[in-house]
């Protein structure tokens, strides 16, 4: 998960009347918050929705604008994770030394892509021979740390513009891509750095990577620089500033995005109905997430923590709460969903060997799932709020620890 949030009063860039650090916790941690709660939904369906093992949502001859619509929300989760951990890394700038920042964040870094081999892929597959092992969200936000731990070291300017470089280039490797076959089969390294891939690596294993690094360390980069900006400006002036910004993300998408000339892999097409035209248009590149992907997300993102990170209200301060604890929230989700649906497995009448996944078998690489097997769109709703309200307790007793506990391995969930 992203950065821990901090707990402290930040020494101010500019001088204040509002302290810099309570506007940050209101904001950012509810806007962690807020995607936290809509990434449990993606999960949830991937676990319980009838179609989620053999069929696509964003599948435009299959799929319906509700179930598009339930998959595309939840784009805005990891980029916004990404984002606000670099935003997070600057805002513990204020108080570490260079040194100390760079330490951190590369130890914090493989620390999380450890918990991504051993911990995450666990919780997804509930496969303990580790038959597959995947490199997905925290495999990103750890790698990415890790070399923002190495940048810190460089000038402001130049960490700008090589997020910059990575964020707008990296989508000038799809012309060498277009060279190849559909099913060419690129080298890891390059997978590691651009194309998701999978590949062999004996003994049974095989390592599927869903998240190369290029352009998320990129866009980490680019959060780390956005903590800087949020830091000199105050109020009004700070909404201004971030409405302009945020507005002007979204602009430019719209405008890049109907030219489908540069910015994601795939053109958006005219498709059956204007409904599926503009969801044609929405449906933007996530692996590796396209230039045009991360100015649709982080762009509404930043809107958001202009107009509505000072919120106030019960809801607000819940879902605050998730934000808060990220790390923790996670991992837990992530075995709540998956014990709830072997529980489904086993009331639909299946043995444990039924669950058990193996070459030629229909089980699917999560055990206890079955391609074809599950539930409604309707049913995924109300697990994912029961998921998400049943953890909301754990969530608040930790982030209460955290506040009133200061060891130091508190700073690695």
């Amino acid at each position: 998960m992203p950065t821990t949030l901090l707990r402290f009063k930040a020494k101010p860039l500019m001088p204040s009347a509002v302290p810099v650090a309570s506007y940050r916790i209101d904001s950012i941690d509810l806007l962690r918050g807020l995607v936290m709660i809509i990434m449990a939904l993606d999960h949830t369906r991937d676990f319980f929705h009838q179609p989620a093992f053999t069929d696509d949502p964003l599948n435009f001859a299959t799929t319906t604008p509700v179930l598009f619509l339930t998959r595309w929300i939840t784009h805005f989760c990891a980029p916004v994770f990404v984002f606000l951990a670099g935003t997070s890394a600057f805002f513990q700038h204020q108080r570490k030394t260079t040194r100390d920042l760079s330490r951190f964040l590369i130890s914090r870094g493989l620390w999380l892509v450890f918990i991504e081999v051993v911990v995450i892929n666990f919780a997804v597959t509930f496969d303990p021979s580790y038959t597959v092992i995947g490199l997905q969200t925290i495999w990103a936000i750890g790698i990415s740390m890790v070399i923002l731990g190495l940048m810190v070291w460089l000038p402001f300017s130049a960490i700008l513009t090589i997020g910059l470089l990575l964020v707008f280039g990296h989508n000038a490797l799809d012309v060498y891509e277009k060279q190849f076959p559909a099913n060419h089969q690129y080298s890891m390294v390059y997978s590691l750095l651009h194309r998701p891939g999978f590949y062999p690596l004996g003994s049974g294993r095989s390592l599927l990577i869903m998240y190369p690094v290029m352009s998320w360390a990129g866009l980490m980069m680019l959060g780390y620089c956005f903590g800087k900006l949020f830091l000199l400006y105050e109020g009004v002036q700070r909404r201004k500033v971030l409405t302009w910004l945020g507005a002007s993300m979204v602009l430019f998408f719209i405008a890049l995005r109907a030219t489908n000339w540069y910015g994601n892999p795939e053109p958006w097409t005219q498709q059956k109905t204007a409904i599926f035209t503009l969801l044609s248009f929405l449906d933007t590149h996530k692996y590796p997430p396209s230039l045009l992907y991360m100015c649709m997300t982080i762009g509404p993102a930043i809107l958001f923590v202009a107009w509505y990170g000072t919120a106030k209200s019960r809801l607000t301060n819940a879902v605050t709460v998730y934000g808060r604890v990220p790390f923790f929230y996670y991992v837990l989700h992530f075995l709540l969903i998956h014990i709830l649906s072997t529980l489904a497995f086993f009331s639909r009448g299946h043995s444990f060997a039924d669950g058990i996944y193996h070459d030629n078998t229909p089980v699917a690489p999560f055990n206890f799932t079955v391609p074809g097997e599950g539930y409604s769109l309707a049913v995924v709703y109300l697990v994912w709020l029961l998921v998400v309200a049943s953890l909301y307790p754990l969530c608040k007793w930790f982030s209460r620890y955290k506040q009133t506990h200061k060891q130091w391995w508190l700073s690695y969930l």
